[in-house]
C-alpha cells in the first residue's frame, strides 16, 4: 500500500460504513477512523496497526485479511462476517490522530454507538481505547476489562487500543485482551 502525504490528508474528515453481519456476535468499535482507513475503506488499515495480527493471534481469525490501496478482498470481508465479527468506531470522522477529537464529539458519538448497538443486537461490544471510553461515556475512573454496565443491550468491555501510538502494549498482550470478549461472544473457545 502506498499513498503519499498529500493523498492521505484528502481523506480528513471523510468517513466509512461499519463492517457489520446480518447478525453480529461480537462488534469492535474503534475511536475513528485513520486516514489509511479513510483511503482504503478498511477499518484499521494502516500497515502497522496491531489490530489483525491480534485477532488471528487471538484465535478469532485463521489468517491475515488482506488490504490494499483499494480495500479489503471479499473473501477476507466475509471471513469477518462470517465469524460474527463487526466494526464500528465511536467517531465517524478521520483523523490522524485521536487525540484530534473533541471531548463533545466523543460524548455525542457514545450516543450514537448506543443506539447503533440496540439495533445491531450483537451479544458483546469491545472498545479499543480506555481513554476515548472515559471521555465518550463519561466513566473517568473506568478500568478495562468487562464493564458493569451494558451497552444498547450487550455485554460491554473495554480493551487496549492497536495503534502504534499504544507503545507497550505487544501484539500478544492486545490478543489476549481481545480473546477474553470474543470468548464472552462464543467466537473463540
Amino acid at each position: 500500500m502506498g499513498f503519499t502525504r498529500a493523498e492521505l490528508e484528502s481523506y480528513r474528515g471523510r468517513s466509512i460504513p461499519d463492517l457489520m453481519p446480518s447478525h453480529p456476535k461480537l462488534v469492535f468499535v474503534g475511536i475513528n477512523p485513520g486516514l489509511w482507513t479513510a483511503a482504503t475503506g478498511v477499518p484499521f488499515a494502516y500497515p502497522g496497526n496491531r489490530f489483525y495480527p491480534a485477532l488471528v493471534a487471538a484465535g478469532i481469525l485463521p489468517r491475515m485479511p488482506r488490504i490494499g490501496d483499494a480495500g479489503m478482498a471479499e473473501d477476507d470481508r466475509r471471513m469477518l462476517l462470517d465469524a460474527g465479527i463487526g466494526i464500528s468506531s465511536i467517531v465517524r470522522r478521520a483523523t490522524a490522530r485521536a487525540d484530534e477529537l473533541s471531548r463533545a464529539e466523543l460524548r455525542e458519538g457514545a450516543e450514537r454507538l448506543e443506539r447503533d448497538v440496540a439495533g445491531w443486537k450483537p451479544g458483546v461490544v469491545a472498545i479499543l481505547g480506555l481513554t476515548a471510553y472515559r471521555q465518550g461515556f463519561a466513566r473517568p475512573r473506568a478500568v478495562a476489562g468487562r464493564q458493569p454496565d451494558d451497552l444498547g443491550g450487550a455485554a460491554l468491555w473495554v480493551v487496549p487500543n492497536p495503534s502504534g501510538l499504544n507503545a507497550h502494549m505487544t501484539v500478544a498482550t492486545l490478543a489476549e485482551a481481545y480473546a477474553e470478549p470474543a470468548r464472552a461472544a462464543g467466537v473463540i473457545a
